[in-house]
């Protein structure tokens, strides 16, 4: 179970570094081609989720978040030690919560900065796609695992 916290911590710390370099280095609103067409870093200062939808409501992002990583949390401990693919899962999406959250608690907004430049998508962060890993792992985890092995972990 320790493992799975490490994860949980280095998922956090590579967010949080990654943001500070982003805030020291570009300018709010500043893009910076990478692979040109396709990939930018574009520094974003996001009050809301995806899109900006719910911009403003950080008193629903704090209670959302401290419900879900509580949950995640349980499931760790309770179903996890079962299933590495299951714990790693829940360890990104619980290390991905956490880094927005930090952000949210300290800044009031979420830094963003990264642009895919060849569709309209939301900017996002080293925590979104812990999160985006995390529950592509939970999905995997889901459809490979027979549903009574499932019934009997619990």
């Amino acid at each position: 179970m320790f493992l799975y916290y490490i994860l949980i911590a280095i998922i956090v710390g590579i967010d949080q570094l990654v943001k500070n370099w982003t805030v020291a280095n570009l300018n709010l609103l500043e893009a910076k081609e990478v692979i040109p067409g396709f990939f930018s870093l574009f520094y974003l200062q996001n009050d809301g989720a995806a899109w900006g939808i719910f911009s403003g409501q950080m008193w629903l992002f704090y209670l959302i978040t401290l419900v879900v990583v509580g949950v995640l949390v349980y499931m760790l401990h309770k179903e996890g030690k079962e299933s590495r693919l299951l714990s790693v899962g829940l360890s990104f999406m619980i290390g991905g919560a956490l880094g927005n959250f930090i952000d949210r608690l300290h800044l009031s907004y979420v830094v963003d900065m990264f642009k895919l430049d060849f569709i309209n998508f939301p900017i996002f962060n080293v925590a979104d796609v812990a999160l985006t890993i995390g529950v592509i792992l939970m999905l995997i985890y889901m459809l490979v695992t027979p549903e009574e092995k499932m019934k009997t972990e619990k």
